[in-house]
């Protein structure tokens, strides 16, 4: 029978010498959609994450309509300590109220950490996806004075928010050669189609868009409808994306843990 081990100072129990502690869980915060592909998408990224860490404990918690909804998810971790990684692409409503909330809410330390956007593996992932939509791996010069792209995303009303896209159109924009127009399906202008009629108007023919969005549902289908050539799928479980959720992770490492009262 193992001897049980004695708590150490302020009750917190001793990691005997040679067993490193437990890592923290990570907790993938999903928006949650009514659209079940949007689940199926967030369930195949935490996997190739699961895959990428596999002694690392990953789990999932949405802000609203799929379950396991977050509050639950941090109830059923009981008292391990958690980072939470939202997977949303830049700052809004979500990441600076509701999850910090659900968050205090716990009663084990958590941390969040930060949006995954902007970052350069975000515009890896976007660039991925146009090319399995068809853009060109090698453009010439001619395309490119010819084309452009909408960088299509939901829409915030959080200044920051818009701030955020603007800074991952620059990634993309560097990457590809070409113009790279922020969009929104809702909240902020300027919307999809607006967006794809100004950059026409301006003499580029093929304008493509590019899905800025984590998984399909009501905003991806709002988005593609307003497309005229090529159409990028949602990021999804790219591995990239899987990729930026543990950098995120990481990342967050290095701020110093807090209690729920």
């Amino acid at each position: 029978m193992t001897a049980s081990i004695p708590p150490g100072p302020g009750g917190r129990p001793i990691t005997p010498i040679g067993r490193r502690p437990a890592p923290p869980a990570l907790v993938l915060v999903a928006h949650g959609s009514r659209d079940p592909r949007a689940l199926a998408t967030v369930e195949a990224l935490m996997g190739r994450v699961r895959r990428l860490r596999p002694a690392l404990p990953v789990h999932l918690g949405h802000i609203e309509l799929n379950e396991p909804l977050l509050p639950d998810t941090l109830a059923a971790l009981g008292d391990t300590p958690a980072v939470l990684v939202p997977l949303l692409l830049g700052r809004g409503h979500h990441v600076g109220q509701d999850i910090p909330r659900m968050a205090a809410a716990a009663s084990a330390p958590t941390r969040t950490a930060a949006p995954l956007g902007p970052h350069p593996l975000l515009a890896e992932a976007l660039h991925a996806r146009l090319l399995e939509a068809g853009w060109p791996p090698a453009a010439d010069d001619a395309f490119r004075r010819s084309s452009a792209v909408v960088l299509a995303a939901a829409g915030s009303r959080d200044p920051g928010s818009a701030t955020d896209t603007r800074r991952t159109a620059g990634l993309l924009a560097g990457r590809l050669g070409v113009p790279v127009i922020p969009a929104y399906a809702s909240a902020a202008a300027p919307a999809v189609p607006a967006a794809v009629r100004a950059l026409t108007a301006r003499g580029r023919h093929r304008v493509a868009i590019a899905s800025y969005l984590t998984a399909p549902g009501r905003f991806a289908t709002r988005c593609a409808a307003a497309g005229s050539w090529i159409v990028s799928a949602p990021l999804g479980a790219h591995e990239a994306m899987a990729r930026l959720v543990l950098h995120r992770y990481h990342e967050s490492l290095a701020a110093p843990w807090t209690s729920a009262a």
